[in-house]
């Protein structure tokens, strides 16, 4: 048996592929249902950066199968999606499925949000019994590496997005962010993933200025927050403890004046100010201002590198973890295969043993006297379980193999204690 990969990435398929092969969650259980008709086991992770199906096979004839099967599901030859796909199998597969849950393969390295995605589509393949005890076990690994990674590195202390960026920022500048009041300007995906951000901190008031005031009620809403219109922002500045704006105004929003008027009226507490925008929406001279800190996206960007470059650093550390993890994982993997192996034997001594039974039944029923039946059977019963054993120590003894008969002995029980009366 063997555990397969096939997927692609942003690495390995543009945007428009990767949509047209994305899963939906409504049609996973379909999809799951489908791919259990090929593989024994199956699990589908689809993101927006990544499509990947997590599967068995007994013949890598079936990795074929799945590919087709993809393909026809998102109505594309296997032609047109082949060249964008990459294929893992057996300890590549594992280590590909270690590196995405630890962040190693995302597009932002050592984002968190994957395993959450891997947890998910583990719970959705279960709860439709697609999985079994392999890729079960697989995951669990999965996420105990990834677990290790984050607590025994760097990689996901550092922000590295500009959204997060900010928010860290925000953070060492006030040591608590639940009593601070902070104001986001705009309504892009920006300022939606900062108010994401600054919300899960707990902070006692969010409000949201924008052109439109629906766009700033639609966002307001999610975080339990203020809408307000770009006009106003002068009316709630000496509020803002916190200042993050990201629009696409062509002139600045914020002026110096403003800002100094604000000032007055917070009798001079200070004020943490973001402007992400560019061209900005701060005036440049607000940088000046006592009692403001005010950051420009480029002053982000420059932390993001060095972050990136500490990240890359843990990343190289969490590689050696997963190298470690993997062997872990292939020795279980082994072992089960032992594990059936054991099985085999005893089914096949179990097949003779009935076997025989059924010939000494078959005596008894023809009254041959208790004596001969028991004879036979255990005669017989012991010929058959000495016949394959004995036949192949003869080869062994014949052809030199010394390895092959010290197994058998101790395999066996034929050691030295044997001999003792």
């Amino acid at each position: 048996m063997s555990i397969v990969v096939i997927g692609v990435n942003h690495k390995t398929a543009p945007v428009a592929l990767r949509e047209q092969v994305s899963f939906s969650p409504e049609s996973l259980v379909d999809a799951l249902a489908q791919a259990n008709n090929i593989s024994s086991e199956g699990m589908i992770l689809s993101t927006c950066n990544r499509t990947e199906i997590y599967f068995t096979v007994d013949k890598h004839s079936q990795i074929d199968s799945i590919i087709n099967w993809l393909a026809e599901y998102h109505q594309l030859t296997a032609n047109k999606l082949s060249p964008y796909l990459y294929i893992h199998t057996d300890k590549d597969a594992v280590r590909h499925t270690f590196r995405v849950a630890c962040g190693l393969d995302s597009l932002v390295l050592g984002e968190p949000q994957i395993l959450g995605q891997l947890k998910t589509a583990l719970k959705t393949a279960s709860d439709q019994k697609a999985t079994g005890r392999t890729l079960k076990r697989l995951m669990q690994f999965a996420f105990s590496t990834a677990k290790k990674v984050r607590t025994q590195t760097s990689i996901g202390s550092n922000p590295v997005s500009v959204a997060f960026a900010a928010v860290s920022l925000a953070k060492q500048i006030f040591s608590n962010l639940e009593e601070q009041t902070v104001l986001l300007i705009g309504a892009g995906e920006t300022i939606e993933l900062v108010g994401r951000h600054i919300y899960s901190t707990g902070v006692k008031q969010i409000i949201i200025a924008n052109r439109s005031i629906d766009n700033a009620a639609k966002l307001a809403q999610q975080f339990n927050g203020q809408c307000i219109g770009l006009a106003e922002i002068s009316n709630y500045l000496a509020e803002a403890d916190i200042v993050i704006s990201s629009t696409a105004a062509p002139l600045p929003i914020i002026g110096k004046g403003m800002v100094e008027k604000a000032l007055k009226m917070r009798k001079h507490r200070p004020i943490f100010m973001v402007d992400i925008a560019v061209p900005r929406d701060i005036e440049e001279a607000v940088g000046n201002l006592d009692d403001i800190y005010l950051y420009t996206v480029d002053d982000l960007h420059s932390v993001i590198e060095e972050n990136l470059k500490s990240r890359q650093q843990a990343a190289e550390k969490a590689e050696v973890m997963v190298a470690e993890e993997v062997q872990n994982f292939s020795e279980w993997l082994q072992a089960q295969d032992q594990v059936k192996l054991i099985q085999n034997y005893r089914s096949k001594t179990n097949n003779t043993k009935q076997e025989v039974l059924e010939k000494a039944q078959k005596m008894l029923a023809n009254k041959k006297p208790v004596e001969e039946v028991l004879q036979f059977l255990a005669h017989t019963l012991t010929n058959k379980l000495a016949h394959e054993p004995t036949i192949a120590m003869n080869k062994a003894a014949h052809s030199g193999d010394i390895k092959l008969l010290q197994a058998a002995t101790k395999l066996l029980g034929l050691g030295s204690d044997d001999k003792k009366g």
